[in-house]
């Protein structure tokens, strides 16, 4: 068997060093986990150590799993990629759009000149954004007096639109309205559905929007990164009893539990005997649906919570059905058309078809895209590549 002992090296020194207080990692190829390692703690201030059963925020990584959920009705006809999706969610008719403020600061908004659909929803072209990394809506919001997201209130995602349906990519709140279609489609509120058709058959067993009683002891207390790069625990909890199930980024997770979901899209929709997508829906979600758009990079307008984030500079990338899609073979060695994306708490996965590989790596930090966490990162997917790379040579 191939040594990993690099991985092994470049994990235990992040943590041993205090760079991380903890971090989970595992990687899947051809069907079979070929790597799994949990070093440090769960809390820096704290003896429990980390284990492979501990609990993360998963935050946006959320994202792909209601995709995915939408995407079955899809395939069942309760949902549509294409129609306007005020037939199922009222809420979203007649769309308008944010054109700037007045000279007494009151926003102007205009009708969006076409519906919002499911496609731009999952693809983030419906015009939603993210006051963290949009100050436009963030004055918005203020004016407004929305409450915060973080409250998982219905409330708090009725905002205009930014930019007309269809027109540009940027990356939103629009997985949540994902969520609420599902909910409408299917009958059933979203954790429900989630456990019944994706959690069961896949075997994510401690994957949920709410931390279960037993889940507490192994649950990752989240970390504060310092200007001179210390860590401090925080408090931080996603909303318990939400008013509304956020599809968007409120689940919790184990690192196991997350590369099942990837080794089901690497397996063309099968996990565990069950057909859970239908191969042509995998391959449909793997592909760009944005056309000539190209996703952009995230300037930052709450830097408490996230620094600028733009992974691989410089390459055009684009977007599937709820993943990001590179173009080029990336430094680490993925694919070009691998799928990715990440969590705000510097959760990261990524799933190359083309190889037959994915990972999924956990670390729970505050602001997003630490240098730290995505320098850990790049070096577990180049350990993974490496050793898929020996195995082959040694063949």
């Amino acid at each position: 068997m191939t040594s990993h002992s690099g991985i092994d090296a470049a994990l235990r020194n992040a943590c041993d060093s205090r760079r991380l207080a903890g971090v989970v990692a595992v990687a899947s190829a051809g069907g079979k986990v070929i790597y799994q390692g949990a070093f440090g703690k769960r809390d820096i201030a704290k003896d429990a150590p980390m284990t492979l059963d501990s609990v993360f925020w998963i935050a946006s990584m959320t994202k792909a799993i209601t995709g995915a959920a939408a995407m079955q009705l899809v395939e069942q006809g309760k949902l549509s990629l294409d129609e306007p999706i005020e037939k199922i969610l009222p809420d979203l008719a007649n769309p308008q759009v944010l054109d700037g403020f007045d000279a007494d600061g009151e926003p102007r908004l205009r009708p969006a000149i076409r519906a919002i659909t499911l496609r731009h929803l999952l693809t983030h072209t419906a015009g939603f954004c993210y006051d963290m990394w949009n100050g436009e809506i963030g004055r918005y919001r203020a004016k407004a007096g929305l409450p915060p997201l973080g409250g998982a209130l219905y409330a708090a995602l009725r905002t205009p639109v930014v930019t007309d349906p269809g027109t540009r990519w940027e990356y939103s709140t629009s997985i949540d309205w994902v969520g609420f279609a599902v909910e409408a489609a299917s009958g059933q509120r979203l954790d429900a559905y989630m456990r019944d058709h994706l959690f069961a058959p896949l075997g994510m067993t401690d994957t949920g929007f709410k931390i279960r009683d037993d889940q507490r002891p192994r649950l990752v207390g989240m970390h504060r990164r310092e200007a001179g790069g210390s860590l401090t625990p925080m408090a931080f909890e996603t909303q318990q009893e939400p008013e509304c199930f956020m599809g968007g980024g409120a689940l919790y997770g184990t690192a196991t539990d997350y590369i099942k979901f990837t080794q089901m899209i690497l397996d063309q929709g099968r996990a565990g005997g069950h057909q859970v997508l239908k191969p042509e829906t995998v391959a449909l979600m793997a592909q760009n649906h944005i056309g000539d758009l190209t996703t952009s990079g995230l300037k930052t307008y709450a830097p408490l919570l996230s620094n600028d984030f733009d992974p691989y500079p410089g390459m055009t990338k684009k977007w599937g059905l709820s993943f990001l899609i590179n173009s080029e073979t990336t430094p680490e060695g993925r694919s070009p058309g691998s799928l990715a994306w990440a969590g705000l708490g510097n959760t990261y996965y990524w799933i190359d078809p083309a190889r037959g590989v994915s990972g999924v790596i956990m670390m729970q930090v505050l602001p997003f895209a630490d240098r730290l966490c995505l320098e850990t990162f790049a070096a577990f997917e180049r350990g993974v590549y490496a050793a898929l790379d020996a195995a082959s040579n040694a063949a």
